[in-house]
């Protein structure tokens, strides 16, 4: 059921159960039925029902529409709910897949900052999944003030991962890290070998070839084996930046987007480590399109640990057609669920 607080729309713990329709086309539209769940939703509304059920399932059919573009039997439908309820219907917003693919035609930038380490793994899985999703990526590290061994590994591993994807990948202030790093290693001495390892990666993002062909040299010498050679990787031009950027080692919100279903349920999972040291865990759905019954499942079993923990989680900006999938799995009652306006 969903309930009024504080300007939020969410769904309380305890409350009624949803209705059979409700829940029938939940499951259609996760197991991607998109037709047949709209079909269930307006024969539903078609019959007489009580009037918190119906507008439960309006919620749903008008997010279901703006989920598949259907812009003109939107703008209907909004007439009769608003005739119903006496109240403005949702806006219009083109939620479709389309829409989305050309919504990433622009790249986006990921800002880095403090020092970077192992408590950034949950946002660097974030940062790979945008990278691989929209084909390019910049990443800003011009306000790193360090990076330890974990960190590296973490940034290293991204890097070396998105170039071997083919992802065009652009390293604003990749002079600044580099420097940072440079005084880190140390000639002779065999250790941080994976500072060494990013610092070398790093150098190819820049114009320093005859340093970085100075610094490999001294790595071979250090670790007595070969040195990655040089390699720069093609630049994303500025007239792909997109405007928005997205900060990620010092987010206080984690990210679920696009279509999160089995093969992907890793970044569900990564949830747990980004809550490390946060009592409460704050996930932004608002890009998050729709999730299947596997991944809803694990969604469940992520939460359910924190909750064990006292960790209050928050998932918001949910549209209604996931966020009554994650009622049927019990989500709501081991998070909270705000829904989106």
């Amino acid at each position: 059921m969903l309930a009024q607080c504080a300007d939020k729309v969410h769904i309380e713990e305890g409350v009624e159960e949803m209705s059979p329709s409700a829940e029938e086309a939940a499951i259609l539209y996760a197991n991607g039925g998109y037709e047949d769940a709209r079909s269930v939703l307006e024969h539903a509304l078609d019959t007489t029902i009580p009037s918190d059920a119906r507008f439960a399932l309006w919620g749903m059919l008008l997010d279901l529409l703006r989920l598949t573009g259907q812009k003109e039997r939107f703008e209907t439908l909004s007439l009769t709910f608003a005739t119903e309820f006496e109240r403005s219907p949702p806006a219009w917003q083109d939620l479709s897949l389309q829409a989305s693919r050309g919504n990433e035609a622009k790249v986006q930038t990921v800002n880095l900052s403090g020092v970077l380490g192992a408590q950034a793994a949950a946002q660097f899985a974030q940062l790979i999944q945008i990278g691989m999703r929209n084909g390019a990526l910049r990443i800003d590290l011009t306000r790193l003030r360090g990076v330890d061994n974990a960190g590296a590994e973490l940034l290293l591993r991204a890097v070396r991962g998105l170039r071997r994807a083919k992802i065009k990948l652009s390293l604003l202030g990749a002079p600044h890290l580099a420097s940072v790093l440079g005084g880190m290693v140390k000639s002779g001495k065999r250790e941080n070998q994976t500072i060494w390892l990013l610092f070398l990666e790093i150098l190819q993002y820049t114009d320093q070839q005859e340093r970085f062909e100075e610094q490999a040299l001294e790595y071979a010498m250090t670790f007595e084996e070969s040195p990655p050679s040089w390699e720069p990787p093609p630049a994303v031009t500025d007239s792909q930046i997109e405007a928005d950027s997205l900060a990620v080692e010092m987010s206080d919100t984690y990210v679920l987007e696009g279509e999160v279903t089995g093969p992907n349920s890793d970044i569900l999972r990564k949830i747990s480590s980004f809550a490390h040291n946060r009592n409460k865990v704050d996930v932004d759905c608002s890009r998050l399109r729709r999730m299947d019954f596997v991944s809803a499942g694990t969604l469940f079993n992520v939460i359910s640990q924190l909750h064990a923990q006292g960790r209050l989680v928050v998932l918001k900006s949910v549209n209604s057609m996931v966020a009554a999938l994650m009622q049927v799995m019990g989500v709501h009652q081991v998070a909270r669920i705000e829904l989106r306006g």
